[in-house]
């Protein structure tokens, strides 16, 4: 199991939050995450809501199906 202080969490989630708000990434705005659990997870959970946005959690392992589903569903 990787393991990262709550610094570097912060710091990781900060820098990537940034990147989301440059790139568009507001209120309202659905950021989908396929990641597998992990620490990076977190990273990619906090930097959405840092941005403003909601994360939307896909399986790395759902059907292509039911990730498009997904995708246009939200």
């Amino acid at each position: 199991m990787t393991y990262i202080s709550y610094r570097q969490l912060h710091e990781k989630s900060g820098g990537l939050a940034r990147i989301l708000a440059e790139k568009g990434v507001k209120p309202d705005t659905i950021v989908g995450l396929v990641l597998e659990r992990s620490p990076d997870m977190i990273v990619g959970i906090l930097a959405v809501l840092k941005a403003g946005g909601a994360y939307l959690p896909i399986d790395p392992d759902y059907p292509q199906e039911r990730v498009d589903f997904m995708l246009k569903d939200s």
